[in-house]
């Protein structure tokens, strides 16, 4: 009897991680109590490396749907039917409290130099958002919320559809699911930006340090350019086995028009319109680091160095920390001033992304805006359109009782 067989046993059940992050699953070995299941998901797991987004959510779903069907079914996925999958996703909607933690917790850790499962960890989630914390709300667990059905019928369903390909089921029992719609709520979220006079304070505040300490923060004003001009990812501003960004990936095209290059969410190469102001942004940031104004073809050097050494960045967070700390001064700046501040307590650096794009939709074509941004369609661009919105609620704003 294995260590997941004991677990299984025990009166209180006790669930292990069982995938490690994406740099480290290409070697690594896993135990489950369905072997063959964990290694068909291992397999299907590995052909995703090269997209941590996408991998991330592949591991998040079925590393649950394996813990739930060994744990909670007492099945192997080869004999999971429809019903089953319906019995997971309402499981997932609303998981009991043994199953869900209270901080986003790394799956394993290191002792004595081999990884090892961390016992804190959990495969669900709850947590409250960055202006609740610093009013000392903390999260509990009968607020969580699950809010990826569908997302989740779509992982499971191409999982399901891989191993038919493998000969390991015979059918798809989530493509038996005729009425998905009745465990899918349709709500639009609304696109979490900056409002214009709040970006001004934030690139302003930016500007300002730069000016008055630019050993510490030219990086920082060019850092917060780039991310609101060419609608970057966090995730494309970094070094990574994929891609690394470097100087040279801005480049001249033959009728002078500049352009930068990326590799972006779907491992998906894409240029990107640089706009004057931007450009004079590069050339800013070049200078202080005793560059040329403009980089060549050949220059490949990293286009955001690491703080220590010459190598280039590797690590969101530090990027994080330095856009936070530009919202928490200009959180202050417009406290003061009794202006509005309130939605900027809750900004994220993706949020500079959202409102690079809807600024930019409002006086682009959204076809272009729409291929600056790598999105799959104008369909996702048009929900950055927020004039009929606007209009619709001014229509209403008169209205009387009679």
């Amino acid at each position: 009897m294995n260590i997941f067989e004991r677990l299984l046993n025990q009166k209180q059940e006790k669930i292990v991680p069982l995938f490690d992050r994406m740099e480290t699953i290409k070697d690594q070995k896993v135990r489950h109590i369905y072997q063959n299941d964990a290694e068909k998901a291992l397999s299907f797991l590995k052909s995703y490396v090269g997209s941590k987004g996408t991998f991330n959510a592949y591991r998040r779903d079925l590393e649950r749907l394996l813990q739930w069907s060994a744990l909670k079914a007492h099945k192997s996925i080869k004999e999971l039917t429809r019903d089953d999958i319906e019995a997971f996703v309402g499981f997932c909607q609303k998981p009991p409290k043994s199953w869900i933690g209270l901080k986003k917790v790394p799956r394993f850790v290191e002792e004595d130099g081999i990884r090892i499962p961390n016992k804190e960890w959990k495969p669900f989630v709850v947590t409250v958002t960055k202006a609740a914390h610093k009013e000392g709300e903390r999260p509990q667990k009968k607020e969580f919320s699950f809010l990826q059905t569908k997302d989740l019928f779509a992982i499971l369903n191409s999982f399901f559809n891989y191993l038919i390909q493998e000969n390991y089921i015979q059918s798809n029992p989530v493509a038996l699911i005729r009425q998905k719609s009745k465990y899918i709520r349709t709500y639009q979220s609304p696109i979490r930006r900056l409002t214009e006079e709040q970006w001004q304070c934030v690139i302003n505040v930016a500007r300002d340090m730069a000016d008055h300490d630019p050993d510490k923060h030219e990086r920082t004003y060019f850092i917060l350019s780039i991310l609101y001009s060419l609608y970057l990812r966090i995730s494309e501003m970094v070094s990574t086995k994929r891609w690394t960004p470097q100087m040279r990936h801005f480049h001249k095209d033959t009728d002078g028009n500049w352009w930068f290059a990326t590799v972006g969410k779907g491992n998906k190469h894409r240029d990107i319109a640089v706009s004057d102001t931007m450009l004079e942004s590069l050339k800013r940031w070049r200078t202080h680091l005793g560059l040329s104004p403009l980089p060549t073809s050949a220059d490949k050097s990293p286009l955001i160095p690491s703080l220590k050494g010459k190598g280039p960045l590797t690590h969101t967070n530090h990027i994080r920390r330095i856009v936070q700390d530009c919202f928490d001064r200009a959180t202050i700046i417009l406290t003061e001033q009794k202006k509005d501040a309130d939605s900027l307590r809750e900004a994220t650096v993706h949020w500079l992304r959202h409102t690079g794009i809807s600024d930019d939709v409002k006086r682009r074509p959204r076809e272009h805006v729409r291929d600056d941004a790598g999105h799959s369609s104008s369909a996702i661009t048009d929900k950055y359109i927020d004039i009929e919105r606007k209009a619709r609620h001014q229509s209403a704003k008169s209205k009387g009782m009679r």
